[in-house]
């Protein structure tokens, strides 16, 4: 992880340092400060690589069939494509769309309603989901403490071989942390490097105007809770954040997520309603549900010319990461 770290300073040239204990994690320029604190579990290149095996091992699941990297996948923006809700163990299937995994550490919490407050305790919610790996963290250790691999690599990590459940959480985030996407065309932009074409130009400008309230540059995502007018699924009826503040003002609200890497990253919205990108800008132009809590920047509603859209999308389009996706130090370990 740290020639990766080295390579991407030497490629873009662009990239400040944010200092921790062993490791630099680079924040792009022009970037804000993330908001995690690598004081409290400082970047180690073994620590990373422990924390990448384990994001693809299915041991982490009751039956060893299901890793994170099942609802996670590297060449779709570390979400799923080919269903709308997360699926778990023995076919089951999850109550929400599984979110693409970028830039996590710009996020105070997590999950489509924030029910989890700190990346360092966020894996423990889909492994302890009866719904997805159906796993306790005590099982998971006792596993872990059986194979002489983890063995050697907890040593090389932590420097002793003693497995915890604190450290296996603590090893996963710190390989999240490294899910970073920020070399896209708009980058390139951005630093100057390329221009926009003028349809890509005129979407970016109907972006500011229509969208950049709540997926605010450079990560496109605000980090807060919107009510975006979606009509409640008859089946799932999920009530949003409300269900974690029990506060009726949230009813309807979800965690507002990036638009980067929309192509690899589809189905979209909590439930996966939505297959591809022009379902979404024309259910906010035509098919939003006005109630109490809908967000105050879609009151007034959003109208696109045919032009528009194209010119939309082609901006959008800028926000992929080919790279992120491509990145031979993120996907799955081989030996």
């Amino acid at each position: 992880m740290k020639k990766w770290c080295i390579l991407l300073v030497l490629s873009a040239g662009i990239l400040a340092g944010f200092k921790t204990n062993k490791l630099t994690f680079v924040v792009p320029k022009g970037w804000p400060k993330p908001v995690y604190d690598f004081n409290r579990n400082p970047l180690a290149e073994g620590k990373i690589q422990l924390g990448r095996l384990l994001f693809y091992d299915p041991l982490l699941s009751k039956d060893s069939t299901i890793s994170c990297a099942s609802c996670h996948s590297s060449f779709n923006a570390f979400t799923h494509v080919d269903h709308s809700l997360s699926h778990g163990i023995s076919g089951k299937i999850g109550t929400r769309n599984s979110p693409a995994l970028m830039n996590l550490a710009w996020q105070k919490d997590f999950m489509w309603d924030g029910s989890i407050n700190h990346l360092d305790v966020q894996a423990l919610a889909p492994i302890s989901n009866p719904l997805e790996m159906d796993e306790s963290l005590v099982h998971v250790v006792a596993k872990l403490k059986a194979s002489a691999q983890y063995k050697s690599m907890f040593y090389n990590a932590w420097g002793d071989s003693n497995i915890t459940g604190e450290r296996v959480l603590k090893s996963l985030s710190q390989f999240m942390l490294t899910l970073v996407s920020c070399n896209s065309r708009y980058d390139s932009v951005m630093r100057g490097e390329k221009k926009f074409t003028t349809e890509e130009a005129n979407g970016y400008t109907l972006y500011k105007k229509n969208c950049a309230g709540c997926h605010a540059e450079p990560l496109f995502t605000n980090g807060q809770y919107e009510n975006n007018g979606l009509y409640v699924d008859d089946s799932l009826h999920d009530i949003g954040r409300m269900k974690v503040t029990k506060n009726r003002a949230d009813s309807l609200k979800f965690k507002v997520p990036t638009l980067r890497n929309l192509k690899y990253s589809y189905p979209y919205m909590h439930d996966g309603r939505f297959k591809n990108m022009g379902q979404v800008i024309n259910n906010y132009m035509l098919g939003l549900q006005h109630t109490p809590t809908l967000s105050p920047k879609l009151q007034k509603g959003v109208y696109f010319t045919d032009e528009e859209k194209v010119d939309l999308m082609a901006f959008l389009f800028t926000l992929n990461d080919k790279s992120f996706i491509t990145n031979p130090d993120l996907a799955f370990p081989r030996k």
